[in-house]
């Protein structure tokens, strides 16, 4: 385990290649407005744990039933596919993206709610359990060799190609708009979970890939509660995305092997992610494979059978000296159990 400690917080990088990149949305009014129509829109619970890690309380926003779609990615794809049919653009179109898993679920479950297609770019190293709910849910499922940013790169190369709607969950520059308003979905979570906690947490705990969730929350959690809680940013030791570019003072490209943090094995950080995490998150840590795989026995006793991908942020709690009695600890369980 590392621990960066944020020089940036509370005003941000000032890269070049962040100019003009928006910071993410705090305005949770707009998505969840849209996503309570859904039929299987619900609360998603928050836990109780107490003394876990040496923490006096720690809270978990559980995301594993999210939409009946297993994950907090069930809030983004398909909210941006939402505001589509709203203006009438969605029924017949096709969208692509590249997933580790839960994003094309989300694209696979808007697409077929709103009579669009779905196709679902996937790196060998993706389970093909996920590619068989992908296809469950009426998504053409494309396998490519090669890592999560090959799989970036052909799904863009077929939207190009084909005239197709590419709905990621990254940013760069010159694609913004989309994932701004994917990341705002996400803000439904995080409002819920002000909504749920009688007071504000002492420290907060998101894990990251690209960064979209935990920038969402960040920004949001900012906005309600300030600066008293200290906000730490998870990522795999194989994937620093974001570690890298703090620790560089602009952004950077990672490379890596394989991390078993799946879903959070990004080398890249969104653009809009990096820029408001560098404003709003404390420190950044760096966890091992071996550690996150160490959590979940622990997790899974608990109550809280997760994939290290969903436990990240939990495991790097444990991995820390005890917080203390007084600590009051924000988590949230991204996902179920691989």
């Amino acid at each position: 385990m590392r621990l960066l400690e944020n020089p940036y917080a509370g005003k941000g990088l000032s890269d070049g290649v962040l100019a003009g990149v928006p910071v993410p949305s705090t305005n949770a009014g707009a998505p969840r407005a849209l996503l309570e129509r859904c039929p299987k829109a619900a609360v998603t619970p928050l836990l109780l744990l107490e003394a876990l890690a040496g923490a006096g309380q720690v809270f978990v926003k559980d995301e594993r039933a999210r939409m009946g779609l297993g994950s907090f990615k069930a809030l983004g794809a398909a909210y941006v596919i939402a505001c589509e049919a709203e203006q009438g653009r969605a029924k017949g179109q096709t969208f692509v993206c590249a997933s580790a898993g839960n994003h094309g679920l989300s694209v696979a479950a808007g697409a077929e709610a709103f009579g669009a297609l779905a196709v679902i770019y996937l790196s060998d190293a993706v389970p093909e359990g996920f590619a068989e709910r992908l296809r469950a849910r009426g998504a053409e499922v494309v396998r490519v060799s090669g890592s999560y940013e090959d799989s970036m790169e052909a799904a863009a190369q077929a939207a190009a190609t084909n005239g197709w709607q590419l709905l990621s969950d990254s940013s760069w520059a010159g694609y913004t708009e989309v994932p701004h308003r994917l990341m705002e979905g996400y803000l439904t979570l995080a409002a819920e979970a002000f909504e749920q906690m009688e007071h504000a947490p002492t420290h907060i705990f998101l894990q990251a890939g690209v960064g979209g969730l935990a920038a969402s929350c960040a920004a949001y959690f900012r906005q309600v509660w300030g600066d008293a809680p200290e906000i730490i940013v998870v990522e795999p030791e194989h994937a620093p995305a974001l570690y890298e570019s703090i620790k560089a003072g602009q952004f950077v490209s990672t490379e890596g092997p394989v991390s078993n943090m799946g879903r959070l094995d990004c080398k890249e950080a969104s653009l809009i992610a990096l820029k408001g995490l560098s404003r709003d998150a404390d420190g950044f840590m760096l966890l091992s494979d071996t550690e996150a795989e160490a959590a979940m026995p622990a997790l899974a006793q608990l109550g809280l059978a997760t994939s290290t991908s969903g436990g990240a942020g939990l495991a790097g709690l444990m991995k820390l000296p005890p917080l203390g009695p007084d600590a009051r600890v924000l988590t949230i369980l991204s996902e179920g159990a691989a």
